[in-house]
C-alpha cells in the first residue's frame, strides 16, 4: 500500500513539473509573440487580398489552404533552421533579425511612398496584365503567392521570437517556437477569416435580421468593412516601421553602438518626467513614434535597392511578387 501511495506522489510530482513546464512554454511563447507584432499585423492585413473576387463559398477554402501552408512554413522549414541557429551559431541571429528589421522597414515606407506617389511598388512588372481565366488556376496562383509571401513574414516571426525566447535548453526552445508557430497562425488566419467573411454576416443580418437593430448593424458592418480594412493596412504599416526601426536600434546596441537608443531613450525620459500619471504610455509612445520614424527614413533609403535589387531577384527565383 505505501508502494502504491509512493507512486501516486511521484505522478503527481511528474504532473506538477510538467504543468510547471507547460506554463513556461506558454508564458515565454505569449511574450515572443507580443514582440512579433508588426510582422503578424502586416501578416494580417496582407492576407485577405489573396480572396478578392472570389465566390463567397471558395472564401474560406482558400484561407484553409494559406493556413496549411503557413504551418509548413514555420514548423517544418523555419523551426529547423531557428533551432540549428541557436544552437550553432547564435552569433548569426541578430544580424539576421536585423536584417529581418531591414525588410519591415522597407515593405513599410514602400507603402508609404506608394500612397504618397513616390515609388510604384509592385505595380509595375513583366506580367502584370497577365489574366488567367481558369477559377482552379487563378485560385492555386492565389494561394501559392499568399504563401510564399508568408514564408518572409513568418521568418521574421520565427527571428523575432527566437530572439525574445531567454536562454533555456534546447526542447524548451522548440515547444516555445511551435508554440508561437501555432498560435500565430490560428491568431492571424482565424482573424482573416473573420475580416473576409463579415461583410456576408453583415449583408446576411441587413437582410434577414429580424429586428430592426440587428438590420441595422448588419448594414453597419457592410459600410463600415472598406474603412476597416484600409484602417487594418495603415495599422499594419505603422507597426511595420515601429517594430522594424525598434530591431535596428536594439541590434545596433547589441554590437556595440549605444548612441540611437541612449538618444531616444533620453528623449522618452524627458518628455515623460513631467508626468506622474501615464508617464509610461507617453515613454513607450515616444518611443514608439522615435522608432518609426528611423524605420521610414531606413526605409524610404533602401527602396531604390529593393526596387532594382531585391524584387526582381524575387520575381526570377519564385515568380511571385513580394506584397
Amino acid at each position: 500500500m505505501s508502494g502504491l501511495i509512493a507512486l501516486f506522489d511521484d505522478v503527481a510530482a511528474i504532473a506538477k513539473v510538467a504543468a510547471s513546464s507547460v506554463d513556461d512554454v506558454i508564458g515565454q511563447a505569449t511574450k515572443a509573440s507580443a514582440k512579433a507584432a508588426g510582422a503578424v499585423i502586416d501578416d494580417a492585413a496582407v492576407t485577405p487580398k489573396y480572396v478578392q473576387g472570389f465566390d463567397a463559398d471558395r472564401e474560406l477554402p482558400i484561407i484553409w489552404r494559406i493556413t496549411k501552408g503557413s504551418l509548413r512554413n514555420k514548423l517544418l522549414i523555419l523551426l529547423p533552421v531557428g533551432l540549428a541557429l541557436s544552437a550553432f551559431a547564435p552569433w548569426l541571429i541578430a544580424p539576421l533579425l536585423m536584417l529581418g528589421g531591414a525588410y519591415l522597414c522597407f515593405e513599410g515606407a514602400e507603402k508609404v511612398a506608394h500612397v504618397m506617389g513616390w515609388s510604384h511598388g509592385h505595380e509595375d512588372h513583366p506580367g502584370k496584365e497577365e489574366v488567367i481565366e481558369d477559377p482552379a488556376k487563378l485560385e492555386e496562383q492565389k494561394a501559392q503567392g499568399a504563401i510564399k509571401t508568408d514564408f518572409i513574414l513568418s521568418a521574421e516571426i520565427m527571428t523575432i521570437s527566437l530572439a525574445a525566447i531567454p536562454e533555456s535548453g534546447f526542447w524548451m526552445e522548440a515547444a516555445t517556437l511551435a508554440t508561437v508557430a501555432i498560435l500565430i497562425t490560428v491568431a492571424v488566419y482565424g482573424s482573416v477569416a473573420l475580416i473576409v467573411k463579415m461583410d456576408d454576416v453583415g449583408l446576411a443580418m441587413a437582410t434577414k435580421g429580424r429586428l430592426s437593430l440587428t438590420r441595422a448593424v448588419g448594414r453597419g458592418l457592410v459600410k463600415g468593412m472598406p474603412g476597416f480594412l484600409k484602417l487594418l493596412t495603415i495599422v499594419g504599416t505603422a507597426a511595420m516601421l515601429w517594430v522594424g526601426g525598434s530591431i535596428i536600434v536594439h541590434g545596433l546596441a547589441e554590437m556595440g553602438v549605444h548612441g540611437p537608443e541612449d538618444f531616444i531613450y533620453g528623449v522618452a525620459k524627458t518628455l515623460s518626467a513631467p508626468f506622474t500619471t501615464g508617464a509610461g504610455l507617453i515613454d513607450w509612445l515616444t518611443k514608439a513614434v522615435i522608432d518609426g520614424i528611423l524605420g521610414l527614413a531606413l526605409g524610404l533609403a533602401l527602396i531604390p535597392v529593393g526596387e532594382r535589387l531585391i524584387t526582381p531577384i524575387w520575381r526570377k527565383v519564385t515568380g511571385a511578387v513580394p506584397v
